[in-house]
């Protein structure tokens, strides 16, 4: 059997990080629902950047804009909304079959909101109007910002995925705030069972930077300091993962959710995004084979789709060994490796990147809209 079709019956969604028209237009789409049980869809600025510079699939929308003075801005948000209402069509059925846990396409609002709360709330309503779709998410990032703008945006029955998770902290200031927002909603009399959310957790940058400083310090350690950090090498984003997934069943098994849940409330799944290995020395599926649980969802790439399809083994594994995880956080605090430094810096790298790729989509749509 497919090991992505397996996922499922581990109470996980596959969907692919990834979006280009061509996924509409050409059935990719369609045959990765098909052919691999695919349940959704994430996007974000560096997908359209590579998607616009990298291919030709959106002349048709240059060549309609000429003349009518549209900035880069209007051009890359009509795209866009085109390419993610396509894959929300597409993905109706899942929606549909699943009543409403599943079946998602994501539109990410402008990272330079990132830090701004009353933007990002003005910005994610527009969206969602005009997506209009039931199936669609507004992508916001969890800052400290973003918090309040989540919370609020969901007790107005909007569909988020909050995204640039980290750390184990703001992860449950998140579930909370998602809890919150529903009791808001349910208050003001609102169906609390029409309301979805994914909390993106992202897994292996931290490995990427842990590994880092893990060389740095193991210049000029003793044997046995040597030893020990090797020993943290490729193993603190599974067990900080983990762990965020054991705040997951606290938060959601609490009473205070109980009582939305009798009124229908879907629980916010945790996906966990940065999947694919960044380091030759780690298996290419670690990140999913380690992390497969209920209620989570695993968005890959397309070649770690392709990598777990053909060679994926499929267990139960999110919740073995947490005091083995427990032990991994301690140990990397005990080699003097804050975990609080190592998510917080990855968490202004990841605006900052987001950014800049947004910039340069911004700048691509705008060079190709001179020469149309």
């Amino acid at each position: 059997m497919n090991p992505l079709r397996q996922l499922a019956e581990f109470g996980q969604s596959v969907w692919v990080d990834n979006l280009q028209r061509s996924y509409i237009t050409k059935g990719t789409l369609k045959k990765y629902i098909d052919e691999d049980g695919l349940k959704g869809l994430t996007s974000n600025p560096t997908i359209f950047q590579k998607a616009v510079s990298g291919s030709d699939d959106y002349q048709d929308l240059f060549d309609a804009a000429k003349g009518q003075g549209l900035s880069g801005n209007d051009l890359y948000e009509k795209l866009a909304v085109r390419d993610v209402q396509g894959a929300a069509d597409i993905l109706k059925p899942v929606y549909d079959a699943t009543k409403g846990q599943d079946g998602f396409a994501s539109l990410e609002v402008s990272p330079k909101l990132a830090l701004d709360t009353k933007g990002t709330l003005e910005e994610a309503r527009r969206l969602w109007k005009t997506l209009a779709r039931p199936n669609v998410m507004i992508k916001v990032p969890g800052t400290l910002p973003g918090l309040p703008a989540f919370e609020q945006l969901t007790s107005e029955g909007i569909n988020v995925n909050v995204t640039l998770l980290f750390s184990q902290e703001r992860y449950k200031q998140i579930a909370e705030a998602y809890v919150s927002g529903l009791e808001k909603l349910a208050a003001s009399g609102g169906d609390v069972s029409r309301v979805a959310s994914v909390a993106s957790f992202f897994v292996s940058r931290i490995d990427s930077i842990v590994d880092k400083e893990i060389e740095k310090r193991k210049a000029g350690a003793a044997p046995e300091q040597q030893k020990a950090l090797e020993g943290l090498s490729g193993k603190v984003a599974i067990a900080n993962a983990k762990l965020a997934y054991r705040t997951f069943k606290e938060v959601f098994g609490s009473a205070r959710w109980k009582a939305l849940a009798a009124k229908g409330a879907k629980v916010q799944r945790v996906l966990w995004a940065s999947t694919s290995t960044k380091s030759p020395k780690l298996r290419d599926v670690l990140y999913v084979e380690e992390l497969i649980g209920r209620d989570t969802v695993n968005t890959m790439p397309p070649a770690t789709i392709d990598a777990f399809r053909d060679h994926g083994k499929v267990r139960p594994s999110l919740e073995e060994d947490l005091p083995a995880a427990e032990a991994t956080m301690r140990q990397l605090e005990a080699a003097g490796i804050s975990m609080k430094a190592v998510t917080d810096e990855l968490s202004t790298d990841g605006i900052r990147l987001f950014t800049e790729s947004f910039d340069q989509l911004l700048s691509a749509v705008g060079e190709k809209l001179k020469k149309t």
